[in-house]
C-alpha cells in the first residue's frame, strides 16, 4: 500500500500535521497550566503582602476585650471581606483558618470541619517554622499557599487551596478544539496532499512510462516538457538521453553486424571460449576447417579443441598483446592456431583465431623443391663442362684434335643448356612479377595451328611419327598475344613429338564454341602416371627425369606455358582419356584476356 509515492506523500503530509498539532497542543496545554499557577501565586504574594491592609486586618484585634474564643470569627469575618481579592469561590478554591499551637482547624470559606487534604508542604513550612509556604508544584493536582500570622500573641497559619479544576476545565476545552483544528486540518492536509502528489507524479509517472518503453526498445516516444521546474527539466534530459541512446545503440548495432559480417564470412576460423572454457561463438570458416559441430551449449569445449595444444589456465595468464602459437595436422590439411586472452577481466576469455596453412606450407615446399632443382639443374652442365674442360688443360696436346673438337661440342652443348634454363628462369620470373607485358592483337587461331604443325611436320618424320592435324571450319580470329601463344602450342607439341617413341601417332585437333576456342594435342606414348598428372605443370617436375635431360629438357616448358595460358584467362589441362598416351587441351577466349565469358 505504502509503496505508492501517492500515499508516501500523503502520509508525509498526515504525519507533519499531527506531529505539529500534537506539539502546539502541548506546548498551549503547559502554557495554560504555567500561566494560571503563575497567577494563583502572584495574586496571593500582592494579597498577603506585609505591608497589606489584609495582614494589617488579620493582626490587629478587633478591641481590647478580644478573647481566643472570638478571634477566630473575627479573622473569618476579614477573610470574608477579602474572598474577591483571594479569589476565593467557596467551590475550587477555598481558605482555612489554622491554629499553629494545636494545628487543628478553626474556619473556613466551606462547611468542612476539617482540612480538605492532607497536610501540604507549603501548610507544614507554615506551621512548623513560621515561615510563608509558597512553593509550587506544576506536576500537583492542587495549588496552595500558608502564610502564618499572629494576632493577641496567639498564631495562626491561613491556607488558601484551589484544586485546579479551572485549569483542568480550561485545558479540556483547549484539547477539544485542538483535536477539533487537528480533523479539520487532516482533512484539508489529505486533500492538498493528493492535489501536490497528483501534480509532481504525474510527470514522474509520465517518465516511468517513457523509461519502460526505452527499456522495451522504444526510442520514439517523446515526452512532452509541462513545466519548467527541476521535473521538466528532468523530462528534458530524458528526451536528450533517448535520442543519444537511440543514436548510440544504432551505432552500436551497425558495428555489431558488420563485425558479424566478417565474422561469419572471414576465411580464418575464429572460436571464442569463456573462462570455464564453454564456447561462446564459433564462425563457419572453423567448424569446417576442424570438421566438427561446434555451438554455444554444444558438446564441444576448449578442452576438447585445443586443450592438447595448451592449458586454459597459462593462455588466460598471458598478457596482451603477446599470444600463443601452434599448429595441428586433420587429414591432407594443416591448420595455425593463434591463442590469446580477450580480456583480462572475469567477463573475459580465450579467442582461437585458425589459419589454413596447408597452401602457404606448400608453397614453402615448392619453394624449397625449386631451389633444390635450380641447383641440380645447374650443377649438371656446370659439371660436365668443368669435367671436359680440366681434362682438355690436363691433356693439351696428347688427344687428337677430332676428341678434343668432341669435348668442345659437349662444352658448347652444356652451355646451351644453362643459357635455355637462364632464359626460361627470367621468362617465369618476368611473368611472375606481372612485368612480362603482353602484346595483344588479332590474329586467325587456324593459321597459328597451321604454322606450329608446319613447323613440326619434319621433326615428327624423323622420329617416324605420323602427325595428323583436324582443323575445324571458320576458325575465328582470337585477341591475344601471338608470339606467346604460339610458344604454348609449339612447347605442346614438340613434348608430344619427344616423348613418344619413334613410329608413333600424334594428332593436333581444333575447335571452336561461343566465346571459346581450343586444341588439343593427343599422342599414344608413354603416359603419365595417375600420381603424376597434378604435378605436371610444376617447375622442374618431370615424369622421366633421365630421358627429360637426353631430349635437351629443361623441366620449365609447361610451366611457363601454363603462365602463358594463365596470363590470357585460359586453361592449359590434361584430358582425362582411355588408352595409352597423353592429351593435353588448351582453351582460350576469342575476345582475349580482358573479356569476362558468360
Amino acid at each position: 500500500m505504502f509503496r505508492s509515492l501517492h500515499m508516501k506523500l500523503v502520509l508525509i503530509m498526515v504525519l507533519l500535521i499531527v506531529s505539529l498539532m500534537t506539539v502546539v497542543g502541548a506546548f498551549l496545554v503547559n502554557s495554560v497550566v504555567s500561566f494560571y499557577l503563575q497567577g494563583f501565586y502572584d495574586s496571593m504574594v500582592r494579597a498577603f503582602a506585609y505591608d497589606g491592609s489584609l495582614m494589617e486586618g488579620l493582626q490587629t484585634p478587633s478591641s481590647e476585650n478580644e478573647g481566643p474564643e472570638n478571634a477566630a470569627d473575627w479573622i473569618k469575618k476579614v477573610l470574608d471581606s477579602y474572598t474577591g481579592q483571594l479569589g476565593v469561590d467557596g467551590q475550587n478554591r477555598n481558605y482555612y483558618l489554622v491554629d499553629a499551637r494545636t494545628q487543628t482547624y478553626l474556619k473556613g470559606s466551606d462547611d468542612l470541619q476539617t482540612l480538605p487534604k492532607n497536610y501540604t508542604p507549603n501548610l507544614l513550612t507554615a506551621l512548623s517554622s513560621g515561615e510563608p509556604g509558597f512553593a509550587s508544584d506544576v506536576t500537583a493536582t492542587y495549588m496552595d499557599v500558608a502564610v502564618p500570622f499572629t494576632r493577641n500573641g496567639i498564631p495562626y497559619v491561613v491556607q488558601v487551596y484551589d484544586t485546579r479544576e479551572a485549569a483542568q476545565n480550561l485545558n479540556s476545552q483547549l484539547i477539544e478544539l485542538i483535536v477539533r483544528a487537528l480533523g479539520f486540518g487532516l482533512i484539508i492536509s489529505v486533500l492538498l496532499s493528493f492535489l501536490l502528489s497528483k501534480t509532481m507524479i504525474t510527470p514522474i509517472e509520465r517518465l516511468t512510462v517513457g523509461a519502460e518503453r526505452v527499456a522495451e526498445g522504444d526510442f520514439t516516444h517523446k515526452l512532452t516538457v509541462a513545466s519548467r521546474d527541476e521535473i521538466g527539466v528532468l523530462t528534458g534530459t530524458f528526451n536528450a538521453m533517448a535520442r543519444q541512446l537511440q543514436d548510440t545503440i544504432q551505432e552500436v548495432e551497425n558495428e555489431r553486424n558488420k563485425l558479424d559480417t566478417l565474422f561469419i564470412h572471414m576465411t580464418d576460423g575464429v572460436v571464442a571460449f569463456a573462462r570455464n572454457g564453454l564456447v561462446i561463438h564459433a564462425n563457419p570458416a572453423a567448424c569446417k576447417m576442424l570438421g566438427r559441430t561446434i555451438a554455444p551449449g554444444g558438446e564441444e569445449s576448449y578442452g576438447s579443441l585445443f586443450g592438447d595444444i595448451a592449458p586454459l589456465y597459462q593462455v588466460l595468464e598471458i598478457e596482451q598483446p603477446n599470444y600463443m602459437e601452434g599448429t595441428r595436422v586433420l587429414k591432407d590439411r594443416s591448420l595455425g592456431l593463434l591463442l590469446a586472452p580477450f580480456s583480462g577481466e572475469a567477463q573475459g576469455g580465450v579467442m582461437v583465431v585458425i589459419h589454413d596453412i596447408t597452401e602457404q606450407q606448400r608453397t614453402e615446399t615448392l619453394r624449397r623443391e625449386f631451389v633444390a632443382n635450380v641447383s641440380h639443374e645447374l650443377r649438371t652442365p656446370l659439371t660436365n663442362i668443368r669435367s671436359y674442360a680440366e681434362t682438355l688443360v690436363d691433356s693439351a696436346g696428347a688427344i687428337s684434335p677430332e676428341t678434343e673438337k668432341n669435348f668442345l661440342g659437349v662444352i658448347l652443348n652444356e652451355s646451351d643448356r644453362m643459357t635455355h634454363i637462364v632464359q626460361d628462369l627470367l621468362t617465369l620470373s618476368r611473368l611472375d612479377s606481372g612485368h612480362g607485358e603482353l602484346n595483344l592483337t588479332r590474329f586467325p587461331f587456324g593459321a597459328a595451328v597451321q604454322s606450329v604443325y608446319d613447323a613440326v611436320h619434319m621433326e615428327a618424320q624423323r622420329h617416324g611419327h605420323t602427325i595428323h592435324l583436324s582443323m575445324a571450319p571458320e576458325l575465328p580470329q582470337i585477341m591475344g598475344d601471338r608470339e606467346r601463344i604460339l610458344q604454348v602450342m609449339m612447347n605442346v607439341v614438340s613434348n608430344a613429338i619427344k616423348y613418344t617413341p619413334d613410329n608413333g601417332q600424334i594428332d593436333i585437333s581444333t575447335g571452336w564454341r561461343r566465346d571459346k576456342v581450343w586444341m588439343e594435342v593427343s599422342d599414344n606414348g608413354i603416359g603419365i602416371p595417375a600420381e603424376d598428372r597434378p604435378r605436371i605443370f610444376e617447375r622442374f617436375y618431370r615424369v622421366d627425369k633421365a630421358r627429360s635431360r637426353e631430349s635437351g629438357g629443361t623441366g620449365l616448358g609447361l610451366s611457363i606455358a601454363k603462365e602463358i595460358v594463365d596470363r590470357h584467362a585460359g586453361t592449359l589441362s590434361l584430358v582425362d582419356r582411355a588408352g595409352p598416351g597423353t592429351t593435353v587441351r588448351m582453351e582460350l577466349l576469342v575476345e582475349g584476356p580482358s573479356h569476362d565469358p558468360a
